[in-house]
């Protein structure tokens, strides 16, 4: 694999144009400690035989306040510092510095921009010190009288991917006033530029550019059916507005032709992640650069040859500049369109990618059906009122969750409803159903839509249901007069026995109150929905406007909060109150007084998300056993594990969120996995991308669009190439990978599914480990897509950790998460959590997955392993405190546990029970044998009797055996009768197996 950069930098030994002094760049292989000397320095030769040398650097420096920064002269013959040295003039084109050559005649370094990291390891704050004081060996007076009689004779980076050359190199000032004085009457000036040197600067114009001018010709050679690309730099010399670009078609001598449609510029145009096309805006202010990304997809079937033709440069308030292109199609035939050489760039279209966007039926869900206004879709069923709100939601799943059943658990006790309530009477608005049309239904989506109106509001409703139970409702209300109401309010009347859980609005999830308040605080709380229900049946509502924007989130949520939604929110008078109302438990969404005037619309949208999604897959609990490190396959194996998790930071997944580098290594490495009956899957999200993309700079002309606005900061690297606006993200120190936040739902994502598709497909992986998630379900379902095609396993897993705080905006990472269940196998719940405080409803809401359809382990140093086998769970190898998980996987290949039949505490069809409400009891049984979890939630050691129900058991009593099993570190061995007294530690339990002799 080659490194762009590395391509680059194999001319910069040749002397450097127009510069007297022919300064060479060159990379150094991390030759000195850039952490205390930082990443650039000037290799100074002196000659003469004195003992002050005086050297002038033309360094052109890009970074600002050079003068603030200190300057660090090295004895390169000792390698000691030199402590006699006197900076003159510190700007960004040159510094002027004196120093005592202590050894004489001979070669010395400068180190220019030194800095230290303060900090978190993982989170550092780069800082550039100021020079501290100086000996007082030379005053600067005589130092200016000093010949200079020293020579740099080259600029040294630290390593190629620290290299400022070519494009980070600046023209001087008096360069660009040249420039600017030669070509005074155009409003911008074109540069054209190759792909490999990708536009880095804004504010300051690379001093490539100054030797040849602007130019209005383009030339390049391509492949037949690449992605092809090239830059346009657009330099303003006054405010631009709307630049935009307008390409011919491209012809050769014979008259063949490359069609103009097969061109388009990255920064005007594209699609959206949600698969719709879009125009952006392009205003460069005065004496800024923009780089205008060209992209062509050359056909596989083009004729080898030149092609020529023109891009016209446009902006709205100055005139079009044409710029020639001239394309030389190379008869050789590109492979893959050229992905397999990203340095060229040639990924960027997958930024306009559409992949996997058709919303097909996933796996195991099932085609939804329509009898009537009823849809019906996996384990579940929606009956639509005449009003277009949900008159019945059902669900048909078992109390165990691992089976479907033909008697429906009723979620409503009647139908979802608004009313709009005048202020002068408190009297109710009636409206006049329209009655239900559907516009669509296909096996994937079924849509749907009404007008209810009367003759002062008129409601249109827009409504949807997927297949996987997501329905997302359009409301859009119209006041047909002046309006002056006491509130609006949406009811969702729960059936009591669908309520007994609530997560979310704040709370965490458990038992719901009797009663509870809620009051919009966007600011501070990533807050606008809950999840409500019991194992087997659920609602999530989630409350928006058409302004919807998803937030940030992980550490990052204050920086990109949630759009208070003009409707529900009402400048914050708006709320929600949930409570029992007759036989009802109603959640009561309300939004204060507010005055409509005629023709005024307000948007009352809402999503839900009916649970569960599906049965809980047991046995791939039970036969799925996880390894979170990188190390040898044989020693993997050795553990029992069958499936490796392979986290970034290791040799063949170094760089955060960008697993395209070390591919080749990632493929042998997997290749021998499947050899020896392993699965791999990867580390992969959205929420940061390390800097060693291949497109940072790319997509850091798209201005926000892909990395969120934020004071900059961080790692070295980011400060001196990147500079400003960003987040600075995640940072390995021991190979110095620095992330970026993303700036959540863009066009990277179709990026990431086009990723994820090239790895299923050319490296072999078997599925991905998340890391949070800072992408919506749409990605979500083209992900499972991709990584599960053509027989691909496509094993998703989700780790979070604990988001209720107050940098992830106090939100539940069940409920945050809840939209990309459908989607998962196995949940990682959760960093941060605390196993020991907490009771049994959270680990049931917040842990376990179960209500969802899922099962879990735990993480937060190892978790609690009696109270997770409750609910199925162990830990992660190795990471697992105290806890390795490999004797209770011993237990489960003991006892065979493939095949049995969960049944958990919270059904009453559990055939044991112990004599304590504390103490719970979850049973695995199969035909003759049951294995039964037992643990405690008490505060002090209990003493127990278990009650078993023989028959529900199927196991006869004047037959059976009761034992403890040895289980290292977890329990000692011992005989019990049906009657025997158990002591139970606190938080602690047993592993019991019941057999019929």
């Amino acid at each position: 694999m080659k490194n762009y950069l590395i391509v680059l930098l194999c001319c910069c030994t040749f002397p450097f144009w127009a510069n007297a002094q022919q300064i060479k760049y060159t990379a150094g292989n991390n030759s000195w400690n850039a952490d205390s000397l930082g990443n650039q320095r000037a290799l100074v030769s002196y000659t003469g035989a004195g003992k002050i040398a005086k050297v002038n650097i033309e360094w052109r420096r890009s970074d600002p306040n050079p003068e603030e920064k200190a300057i660090i002269v090295q004895d390169a013959k000792t390698g000691k510092k030199i402590e006699n040295i006197l900076p003159l003039s510190l700007n960004k084109e040159r510094g002027i510095i004196c120093f005592e050559p202590t050894s004489g005649a001979g070669t010395y370094y400068i180190y220019y921009q030194p800095y230290k990291n303060e900090g978190r390891s993982n989170y550092p704050k780069g800082i550039y010190p100021k020079q501290g004081k100086l000996p007082n060996w030379i005053t600067p007076k005589d130092a200016e009288q000093l010949p200079v009689n020293a020579r740099a004779l080259q600029i040294e980076s630290v390593n190629a991917f620290n290299s400022v050359y070519p494009m980070e190199v600046i023209a001087t000032s008096a360069e660009v006033a040249k420039l600017k004085a030669q070509h005074a009457e155009p409003a911008y000036l074109v540069f054209p530029e190759y792909r490999m040197y990708p536009i880095v600067m804004k504010h300051d114009i690379p001093q490539r550019w100054i030797a040849n001018g602007p130019q209005k010709t383009f030339a390049d050679i391509a492949l037949r059916g690449e992605n092809f690309s090239f830059q346009l730099g657009v330099y303003a010399l006054k405010d631009l507005q709307n630049v935009k670009l307008k390409f011919s078609d491209l012809k050769d001598k014979s008259g063949h032709k490359i069609a103009s449609k097969l061109f388009s510029c990255l920064n005007t145009d594209g699609t959206t992640y949600d698969g719709k096309p879009f125009s952006k805006e392009v205003d460069v202010p005065q004496n800024q650069i923009q780089a205008l990304w060209c992209l062509l997809a050359v056909p596989a079937a083009a004729n080898a040859g030149t092609y020529t033709g023109t891009v016209e440069v446009s902006a709205a308030n100055a005139p079009a500049q044409s710029i020639k292109i001239s394309i030389k199609v190379d008869a050789r035939l590109s492979k893959e369109n050229g992905i397999n050489e990203p340095w060229k760039q040639t990924r960027l279209a997958w930024l306009n990618s559409t992949l996997a966007q058709s919303n097909t039926v996933i796996a195991p869900y099932t085609p939804l059906r329509v009898q009537g206004t009823s849809i019906s879709l996996l384990g579940r069923k929606v009956e639509l009122d005449k009003n277009g709100f949900p008159k019945q939601i059902q669900t048909f799943f078992s109390p165990e969750m691992t089976d479907y059943t033909t008697t429906p658990n009723n979620l409503l006790a009647e139908n979802i409803h608004f009313h709009f309530v005048r202020k002068a009477d408190g009297k109710n608005i009636i409206l006049k159903d329209g009655g239900v049309e559907f516009t669509k239904k296909e096996a994937g989506t079924v849509q749907w839509k009404t007008t209810n109106a009367n003759d002062s509001l008129q409601m249109d409703i827009t409504g949807s249901l997927e297949f996987d139970g997501f329905m997302s409702y359009t409301v859009k209300v119209t006041a047909l007069k002046d309006l002056d109401l006491k509130d609006v309010t949406m009811h969702i009347p729960f059936n009591k026995t669908a309520a007994t859980y609530l997560m979310g609005f704040g709370q965490k999830g458990g038992e719901r109150p009797e009663k509870f308040e809620w009051k919009w605080d966007v600011a501070n709380k990533n807050q606008d929905g809950a999840w409500l229900g019991n194992v087997n049946a659920g609602l999530q509502y989630s409350l928006r406007d058409e302004k919807y924007v998803r937030p940030l989130n992980t550490n990052f949520y204050l920086q990109k909060p949630l759009l208070l939604p003009t409707s529900w929110g009402n400048g914050s008078k708006g709320g929600v109150s949930i409570g029992i109302k007759g036989s009802s438990m109603l959640a009561n969404n309300y939004t204060g007084e507010r005055e409509m005037k005629k023709g005024e619309v307000q948007y009352y949208n809402f999503t839900l998300l009916i649970t569960p999604f599906h049965t809980i897959d047991t046995d791939f609990q039970w036969e799925n056993r996880f390894y979170h490190k990188y190390n040898s396959i044989d020693s993997i194996k050795a553990t029992g594990a069958t499936v490796v998790n392979i986290h970034h930071a290791t040799p063949i997944n170094p760089w955060i969120n960008y697993p395209f580098i070390e591919y080749g290594k990632m493929k042998s490495y997997i290749s021998e996995a499947h050899s020896k009956g392993l699965k791999v899957k990867i580390y992969n999200t959205v929420r940061e991308l390390s800097n060693r993309a291949y497109e940072t700079f790319p997509m850091r002309s798209l201005g926000h669009e892909i990395y969120s606005p934020g004071k900059g900061g961080g790692f070295s690297w980011l400060q001196e190439h990147v500079k400003d606006d960003y987040i600075a993200a995640w940072f390995v120190p021991e190979i110095k990978d620095a992330a970026i936040v993303n700036s959540g739902m863009s066009r990277w994502h179709n990026y990431y599914v086009e990723g994820m598709n090239w790895l299923t497909k050319n490296v072999g992986i078997d599925g991905i480990y998340l890391d949070d998630v800072a992408f919506d379900r749409i990605t979500m379902k083209r992900i499972k897509r991709v990584l599960t095609q053509d027989g691909h396993p496509g094993i998703i897993d989700l780790h979070s950790a604990n988001q209720y705080n107050k940098s992830d905006g106090f939100n539940n990472s069940a409920n945050l998460y809840m939209e990309h269940f459908p989607y998962l196998n196995r949940l990682w719940f959760g960093e941060y959590f605390d196993y020991e405080k907490n009771k049994p409803d959270f680990f049931l809401t917040e842990v376990s997955g179960i209500p969802f359809g899922l099962m879990g382990e735990m993480l937060q140093d190892g978790g609690n392993q009696w109270r997770g086998l409750i609910y199925g769970m162990t830990n992660r190898l190795p990471w697992s405190g105290n806890n390795d998980p490999r004797p209770i996987w011993k237990v489960w290949d003991d006892f065979g546990m493939k095949g049995t039949k969960m049944i958990g505490y919270w059904s009453t069809n559990c055939p044991v029970k112990t004599s304590n409400p504390q103490v719970l009891a979850t049973v695995y049984k199969k035909k003759g044998a049951a294995l039964v979890a037992v643990a405690s939630w008490s505060d002090q050691e209990e003493k127990v009797t278990l009650n078993i129900d023989w028959q529900k058991l199927g196991i006869d009593p004047a037959k059976a055996s009761i034992s403890v099993p040895e289980v290292a570190n977890f329990q000692q061995a011992q005989q019990l009768t049906a009657h025997s007294e158990i002591t139970v530690p606190k938080a602690k339990g047993y592993l019991i197996v019941i057999k019929q002799n």
